[in-house]
């Protein structure tokens, strides 16, 4: 049976900890799935964990990267191999709830481009992680929610469900950190397409060392903060630009690059 939903779980190194996380979502995941952990690296400590795990559930596959490293090529790279009319975005280290991967596709499969897990509204709730962060994240989820009027509370989120069919529209410029969520957000929001959200119980992860460099990818977030507030574009003109963001920021260590039309990648 064809995939409904391809779940997208970047790694590095995570050794023994994407088992719990696999395990849930195994369980919880009752659409038709696949479920994509992407790696940079061939020799990824993560990469036996997985492959004795697909041996058992042919849902799961490691997948290596060829995009270059980092979590938004590994995004990028997963959406673009991903069979399944949804891709939902999750993180290998416990801090998202599975049990709400089939709501967030069926959202998307109702009509909306992008659905956010929100942790900002009404029902949801951010435990743990540094308190900057925590403070930045929902101060611009919920100024881009009452005047860029993004359709959700939480647009910085990385836990989200997305068409494949609009991020194949519109491409994804992001090349560093964890700012594609906000990144498409955006994209929607100037299409003037659907966004919609539900609220999630995000948990700071237990184990390992988060590899979230606020100092180093809050440029790009800012970047794309700026973008979601303008006139209704197309698609046409949203990957037409990406060449003029890409002259713009050429200096920048984090530069967008200009988005090609989309060609699928060989499947691994």
């Amino acid at each position: 049976m064809k995939p409904q939903v391809s779940v997208v779980i970047p790694v590095y190194q995570e050794g023994d900890a994407i088992v719990s996380c696999l395990r849930r979502i195994r369980r919880e995941v009752t659409l038709p799935c696949e479920i994509l952990v992407v790696h940079d690296i061939p020799d990824d400590s993560t990469v036996p964990y997985v492959e004795a795990i697909g041996a058992e559930d042919p849902r799961v596959r490691a997948v290596l990267n060829t995009y270059g490293r980092g979590p938004a090529n590994a995004i990028r790279f997963g959406v673009d191999v991903a069979v399944a009319p949804v891709a939902v975005v999750t993180m290998a280290d416990g801090s998202d709830d599975p049990r709400q991967i089939d709501e967030l596709a069926r959202l998307v499969d109702r009509g909306v481009v992008v659905a956010a897990a929100s942790r900002y509204m009404p029902g949801g709730q951010q435990v743990g992680g540094p308190r900057l962060k925590r403070m930045m994240s929902r101060y611009a989820g919920r100024s881009l929610h009452w005047f860029a009027r993004v359709g959700t509370r939480d647009a910085t989120n990385s836990f989200k469900a997305y068409s494949t069919d609009f991020v194949r529209q519109v491409g994804i410029e992001s090349r560093s950190g964890f700012e594609i969520g906000l990144e498409l957000t955006a994209k929607a929001a100037r299409m003037r397409l659907p966004v919609a959200e539900l609220p999630t119980i995000w948990l700071d992860r237990q184990l390992g060392e988060s590899r979230f460099d606020l100092a180093r990818w809050l440029p790009s977030y800012l970047r794309w903060y700026r973008f979601a507030y303008g006139r209704q574009l197309t698609a046409e003109q949203i990957r037409a630009g990406a060449a003029d963001r890409a002259r713009k920021y050429a200096d920048a260590d984090v530069a967008p690059t200009p988005v090609a039309e989309y060609v699928p990648p060989q499947q691994p």
